[in-house]
Protein backbone atom coordinates (compact mmCIF):
# COMPACT_ATOMS: atom_id res chain seq x y z
CA UNK A 1 0.00 0.00 0.00
CA UNK A 2 1.53 3.27 -0.79
CA UNK A 3 0.68 7.09 0.28
CA UNK A 4 1.21 10.29 -1.14
CA UNK A 5 0.29 13.50 -0.05
CA UNK A 6 -2.44 15.37 1.58
CA UNK A 7 -5.34 16.12 -0.39
CA UNK A 8 -6.24 19.55 0.71
CA UNK A 9 -9.86 18.32 1.89
CA UNK A 10 -10.98 19.87 4.70
CA UNK A 11 -11.71 17.56 7.65
CA UNK A 12 -15.40 17.93 9.22
CA UNK A 13 -13.73 17.79 12.86
CA UNK A 14 -11.60 19.92 14.58
CA UNK A 15 -9.36 16.47 16.00
CA UNK A 16 -9.78 14.89 12.67
CA UNK A 17 -6.47 16.17 10.79
CA UNK A 18 -4.80 15.78 13.47
CA UNK A 19 -5.87 11.66 14.03
CA UNK A 20 -5.23 11.16 10.11
CA UNK A 21 -1.69 12.35 10.33
CA UNK A 22 -1.12 9.99 13.56
CA UNK A 23 -2.69 7.60 11.42
CA UNK A 24 -0.30 7.69 8.48
CA UNK A 25 3.18 8.28 10.63
CA UNK A 26 2.16 5.16 12.74
CA UNK A 27 1.62 3.65 9.44
CA UNK A 28 4.60 4.70 7.65
CA UNK A 29 6.91 3.67 11.01
CA UNK A 30 5.38 0.28 11.45
CA UNK A 31 6.21 -0.47 7.38
CA UNK A 32 2.14 -0.96 6.85
CA UNK A 33 2.45 1.46 4.42
CA UNK A 34 4.83 3.21 2.56
CA UNK A 35 5.52 5.64 -0.45
CA UNK A 36 6.91 3.90 -3.65
CA UNK A 37 9.87 5.64 -5.48
CA UNK A 38 9.98 5.69 -8.82
CA UNK A 39 13.68 5.14 -9.85
CA UNK A 40 15.22 6.95 -12.80
CA UNK A 41 17.77 6.44 -15.18
CA UNK A 42 21.85 7.48 -14.65
CA UNK A 43 20.90 8.31 -10.98
CA UNK A 44 18.41 6.39 -9.86
CA UNK A 45 16.06 9.59 -9.54
CA UNK A 46 14.02 9.89 -5.96
CA UNK A 47 14.74 5.64 -5.34
CA UNK A 48 18.17 6.57 -5.27
CA UNK A 49 17.88 9.68 -3.00
CA UNK A 50 16.29 7.36 -0.57
CA UNK A 51 18.47 4.59 -0.91
CA UNK A 52 21.46 7.31 -0.08
CA UNK A 53 19.43 9.08 2.59
CA UNK A 54 18.67 5.54 4.29
CA UNK A 55 22.13 4.45 4.04
CA UNK A 56 23.45 7.83 6.14
CA UNK A 57 21.34 7.31 8.26
CA UNK A 58 21.66 3.91 9.46
CA UNK A 59 25.90 5.21 9.68
CA UNK A 60 24.47 8.28 11.78
CA UNK A 61 22.29 5.88 13.80
CA UNK A 62 25.33 4.02 14.63
CA UNK A 63 27.84 6.71 15.63
CA UNK A 64 24.91 8.80 17.82
CA UNK A 65 24.45 5.16 19.90
CA UNK A 66 28.28 5.22 19.89
CA UNK A 67 28.22 9.03 21.14
CA UNK A 68 25.41 8.08 23.49
CA UNK A 69 27.97 5.54 24.93
CA UNK A 70 30.48 7.70 26.12
CA UNK A 71 28.31 9.99 27.99
CA UNK A 72 27.91 7.60 30.31
CA UNK A 73 31.69 8.35 32.03
CA UNK A 74 32.33 11.64 29.67
CA UNK A 75 35.22 12.50 31.59
CA UNK A 76 36.74 8.93 31.50
CA UNK A 77 36.29 8.91 27.09
CA UNK A 78 36.32 12.49 26.31
CA UNK A 79 38.75 11.82 23.97
CA UNK A 80 35.87 8.83 22.20
CA UNK A 81 33.27 11.41 22.92
CA UNK A 82 34.98 14.30 21.05
CA UNK A 83 36.34 11.98 17.78
CA UNK A 84 32.99 10.39 17.28
CA UNK A 85 30.86 13.81 17.75
CA UNK A 86 33.21 15.12 14.95
CA UNK A 87 32.39 11.76 12.60
CA UNK A 88 28.77 12.60 13.31
CA UNK A 89 29.21 16.24 11.05
CA UNK A 90 29.79 15.30 7.45
CA UNK A 91 27.51 12.38 7.56
CA UNK A 92 24.97 14.85 9.40
CA UNK A 93 25.43 17.50 6.81
CA UNK A 94 25.20 14.60 3.86
CA UNK A 95 22.04 13.82 5.52
CA UNK A 96 20.48 16.99 5.75
CA UNK A 97 21.95 17.79 1.51
CA UNK A 98 20.14 14.62 0.16
CA UNK A 99 16.67 15.47 2.40
CA UNK A 100 17.33 18.78 1.70
CA UNK A 101 17.37 17.67 -2.62
CA UNK A 102 14.38 15.76 -2.19
CA UNK A 103 12.35 18.70 -0.71
CA UNK A 104 13.71 20.96 -3.18
CA UNK A 105 12.43 18.62 -6.26
CA UNK A 106 9.10 17.89 -5.06
CA UNK A 107 8.45 21.50 -4.13
CA UNK A 108 10.08 22.67 -8.25
CA UNK A 109 7.53 19.83 -9.68
CA UNK A 110 9.74 17.63 -10.60
CA UNK A 111 7.10 15.06 -12.14
CA UNK A 112 9.12 11.85 -10.57
CA UNK A 113 9.27 13.55 -7.00
CA UNK A 114 6.09 14.89 -7.03
CA UNK A 115 4.82 11.07 -8.00
CA UNK A 116 6.67 10.05 -5.22
CA UNK A 117 5.06 12.42 -2.95
CA UNK A 118 6.21 14.03 0.30
CA UNK A 119 6.57 11.86 4.03
CA UNK A 120 3.67 12.35 6.52
CA UNK A 121 2.71 15.44 8.01
CA UNK A 122 3.90 14.98 11.40
CA UNK A 123 7.36 13.95 10.03
CA UNK A 124 7.73 16.81 7.94
CA UNK A 125 7.17 19.09 10.37
CA UNK A 126 9.68 17.03 12.85
CA UNK A 127 12.03 16.88 10.08
CA UNK A 128 13.54 20.66 10.45
CA UNK A 129 13.35 20.05 14.03
CA UNK A 130 15.83 17.11 13.47
CA UNK A 131 18.20 19.31 11.24
CA UNK A 132 18.22 22.08 13.59
CA UNK A 133 18.74 20.10 16.72
CA UNK A 134 21.04 18.54 14.74
CA UNK A 135 23.45 21.10 13.94
CA UNK A 136 23.02 22.68 17.04
CA UNK A 137 24.53 19.93 19.00
CA UNK A 138 27.26 19.47 16.56
CA UNK A 139 28.07 22.57 16.54
CA UNK A 140 28.37 24.05 20.06
CA UNK A 141 30.26 20.76 19.96
CA UNK A 142 33.17 22.06 18.47
CA UNK A 143 33.06 25.04 19.73
CA UNK A 144 33.76 23.86 22.76
CA UNK A 145 36.44 22.05 21.47
CA UNK A 146 37.56 25.20 19.98
CA UNK A 147 37.25 27.32 23.40
CA UNK A 148 37.48 24.37 25.89
CA UNK A 149 36.01 23.46 29.28
CA UNK A 150 35.72 26.76 30.94
CA UNK A 151 33.52 28.32 28.59
CA UNK A 152 30.45 27.63 30.97
CA UNK A 153 28.28 29.98 28.51
CA UNK A 154 28.88 27.18 25.52
CA UNK A 155 28.52 24.05 28.03
CA UNK A 156 24.88 25.16 28.57
CA UNK A 157 24.00 25.80 25.20
CA UNK A 158 25.39 22.32 24.39
CA UNK A 159 23.27 20.81 27.39
CA UNK A 160 19.86 22.37 25.85
CA UNK A 161 21.16 21.64 22.26
CA UNK A 162 21.53 17.84 23.91
CA UNK A 163 18.13 17.32 25.17
CA UNK A 164 16.70 18.99 22.27
CA UNK A 165 18.39 16.77 19.80
CA UNK A 166 17.67 13.11 21.87
CA UNK A 167 13.99 14.36 22.08
CA UNK A 168 13.47 14.83 17.81
CA UNK A 169 16.23 12.31 16.59
CA UNK A 170 14.47 9.98 19.18
CA UNK A 171 11.09 10.26 17.45
CA UNK A 172 12.85 10.99 14.40
CA UNK A 173 14.52 7.54 14.70
CA UNK A 174 11.60 5.67 16.07
CA UNK A 175 9.68 7.15 12.92
CA UNK A 176 12.24 5.76 10.11
CA UNK A 177 14.23 2.97 11.61
CA UNK A 178 12.00 0.56 9.93
CA UNK A 179 11.55 2.00 6.86
CA UNK A 180 15.32 3.18 6.31
CA UNK A 181 16.21 -0.92 7.03
CA UNK A 182 13.11 -1.69 4.02
CA UNK A 183 14.89 0.45 1.53
CA UNK A 184 18.45 -0.67 2.16
CA UNK A 185 17.40 -4.12 1.99
CA UNK A 186 18.55 -5.66 5.34
CA UNK A 187 16.49 -8.19 5.56
CA UNK A 188 15.08 -8.71 2.29
CA UNK A 189 16.64 -8.21 -1.24
CA UNK A 190 16.95 -5.06 -3.04
CA UNK A 191 15.98 -4.23 -6.79
CA UNK A 192 19.29 -2.97 -8.61
CA UNK A 193 19.48 0.98 -9.34
CA UNK A 194 21.41 3.18 -11.06
CA UNK A 195 23.53 5.45 -9.78
CA UNK A 196 24.94 2.84 -7.36
CA UNK A 197 28.79 3.91 -7.87
CA UNK A 198 27.87 7.08 -7.38
CA UNK A 199 26.11 6.94 -4.32
CA UNK A 200 28.97 4.24 -2.85
CA UNK A 201 31.37 6.87 -3.43
CA UNK A 202 29.56 9.57 -2.06
CA UNK A 203 29.04 7.76 1.10
CA UNK A 204 32.71 6.79 1.40
CA UNK A 205 34.25 10.18 0.79
CA UNK A 206 31.95 11.07 3.57
CA UNK A 207 33.28 8.46 5.74
CA UNK A 208 36.71 9.80 4.59
CA UNK A 209 35.87 13.25 5.19
CA UNK A 210 34.73 12.17 8.73
CA UNK A 211 38.09 10.51 9.91
CA UNK A 212 40.47 13.41 8.61
CA UNK A 213 38.43 16.20 10.19
CA UNK A 214 38.12 14.22 13.26
CA UNK A 215 41.70 13.39 13.66
CA UNK A 216 42.68 17.05 13.65
CA UNK A 217 40.19 18.43 15.47
CA UNK A 218 41.17 15.79 18.45
CA UNK A 219 45.11 16.92 17.94
CA UNK A 220 43.71 20.21 18.52
CA UNK A 221 41.78 19.36 21.54
CA UNK A 222 44.43 19.42 24.15
CA UNK A 223 43.02 21.39 26.57
CA UNK A 224 39.88 18.94 26.76
CA UNK A 225 41.96 15.26 26.50
CA UNK A 226 44.84 17.00 29.23
CA UNK A 227 42.46 18.05 31.79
Amino acid sequence: MTIGGDDGTPDAAPGARWRRWAGQTLAEATGRRHRVDPVAPRTGGPAGNARLTAWTGLVLLVLFLAEIGTMLDLEGFISWHITIGTLLVPPALLKTVTTGWRVLRYYTHRPAYRQAGPPPMLLRVLGPLVVVSTLALLGTGLALVAAGPDTTSLVTFHKIATAAWVITTGLHTLSRILPALRIVGIGRETTPLSGRTARVVILLLTLAVAGLTATLVLTASHSWTNT
